[in-house]
């Protein structure tokens, strides 16, 4: 049976990169842990791979050191993290579990851009204790925030008991024609086994408060995205020439003057656009996003679930429909396929954050269960082959304007799904999960976030600043 929840799939972190920021972060956190009771004499970090290769621009040595110091990425003040990257700097040690620790970025934390056996994305801690010991540990980074220490595996939990088998296309639409109950309904009864309904509820409703806060955020800040590549924000600007350049005090208001606004389509298409953009620009900044399924891909799904929310039928269970569906996509393309872009490129990314977004929109405009996994299956099948290629190994060019793009494709798929006859469709969603990760498997690590190939080879910017 499939055996993760769609609270697997969402998750809150700190951007720019769930597989080269907030895997990195819950490794520290979790080797860290380890060394609980023990005196520490020095500590340090090798990364291997993509990590080490795009590991600046990704913020995977500052993620390490918030790790190792304890710090939560769903709860740290993300203000504050320059002040506390100052401080290691300035001081010469973190601490770890309370106690200081010598520590030097130079020389501690060690790029190796030879790729580990286990992964693309790999890291090796070591610890010296007080008493000679030498403590090591190697995980790997999965992509979309999971991780897995050699071994044994460590927050991938896939031991969750649930009633439902919806381990495929399918076998939900076979469940689903045999129960009478919609891809909604048999989730929740998963969901069920692991949560109160109060739980499913609050969870969800934390969920989209945060990509609320993430898109208000963006559409409100001005100013260069930091890395070295000087990209202007652009969310602010166009949320201002949308609103006419009129202001608005707070989140509440905000919301009500954008569904005042003109429902033609190029405006709607510009917000879209605009959501997409602000929740990107907050994620380069290491603001706070929900990885949906990915820190990369984060823009998408609120772009499209704020499309519904403010230019649609919003109903008051669309959140839960909507949330429950999208995450089972991303589920079944984690568990057939890859969510991470060093493993699959951005087809992996973008694309299944699309295919998600396509299943939810489809789901809470009343879809049938064959009509959510076509428009799932549609949104990737046009992402199939898609790169990786960011330019000076951020999280800007192209990935910023990729999730505005993606978030098109998933409204276009979910359209068309409605508009057919999904019994006749020639591709089934199964086969569209099999064949991305065919062509992962075939894509030239180049082109898997690396920086060595496509854009961020034929574009000369200067290097990310350190």
């Amino acid at each position: 049976m499939s055996r993760l929840s769609v609270f697997d799939i969402y998750k809150i972190g700190v951007g720019p990169s769930s597989s080269h920021t907030l895997g990195p972060w819950r490794a520290g956190q979790h080797f860290a842990g380890g060394l609980a009771g023990a005196r520490v004499q020095s500590i340090g970090v090798q990364l291997f791979g993509s990590l080490a290769k795009t590991g600046v621009g990704h913020g995977t040595d500052i993620a390490v050191l918030l790790g190792l110091q304890g710090y939560d990425p769903v709860t740290i003040p993300t203000q504050e993290i320059p002040e506390l990257v100052d401080r290691v700097k300035a001081t010469g040690s973190i601490l770890i579990n309370g106690a200081p620790v010598p520590f030097s970025f130079a020389n501690d934390i060690v790029f190796q851009p030879t790729t580990h056996p286990g992964h693309p994305n790999t890291l090796i801690f070591t610890a010296l204790t007080d008493d000679g010991e030498l403590r090591r540990e190697t995980y790997f980074s999965l992509g979309g925030g999971f991780i897995e220490r050699e071994g044994e595996t460590v927050n991938l939990d896939q031991n969750h008991k649930f009633v439902h088998d919806v381990s495929s296309g399918k076998k939900m639409i076979a469940l689903s024609a045999s129960s009478g109950k919609t891809i909604t309904r048999l989730l929740y009864e998963n969901e069920r086994c692991l949560y109160s309904s109060e739980e499913i509820h609050r969870r969800i409703e934390n969920l989209f408060q945060v990509m609320l806060n993430c898109v208000y955020r963006g559409c409100h800040t001005e100013g260069v995205l930091p890395g070295g590549l000087y990209v202007q924000r652009r969310a602010a600007g166009l949320n201002r020439k949308l609103l006419g350049g009129k202001t608005y005090p707070d989140r509440k208001s905000w919301l009500e003057a954008i569904r005042r606004t003109a429902r033609d389509f190029s405006t709607i298409n510009q917000w879209i656009s605009c959501f997409a953009l602000a929740v990107n620009e907050e994620n380069a900044a290491l603001g706070r996003v929900v990885t949906s399924p990915t820190n990369g891909a984060a823009g998408v799904i609120p772009a499209v679930l704020l499309y519904h929310y403010l230019f649609g039928n919003f109903g008051e269970d669309d959140l839960m429909r909507f949330f429950l569906s999208s995450g089972q996509i991303g589920a079944l393309f984690k568990q057939g396929a890859t969510i991470s872009a060093a493993v699959g490129g951005c087809q992996a990314e973008v694309g299944v954050s699309s295919a998600m977004a396509a299943a939810g929109l489809t789901e809470v405009l009343g879809g049938s269960t064959k009509q959510v996994l076509q428009a799932a299956e549609i949104a990737m099948e046009h992402h199939l082959g898609l790169t990786c290629d960011p330019i000076g190994g951020l999280v800007q060019v192209p990935c910023i304007e990729r999730n505005a793009m993606g978030a098109m494709k998933a409204i276009t798929a979910s359209n068309l799904a409605l508009a057919g006859n999904a019994s006749n469709a020639v591709v089934d969603f199964d086969a569209v999960v099999a064949t991305m990760w065919e062509t992962a498997q075939h894509m030239h690590s180049k082109y898997k976030e690396t920086a060595e190939g496509g854009l961020a080879v034929h574009v000369s910017v200067a290097r990310p600043e350190c």
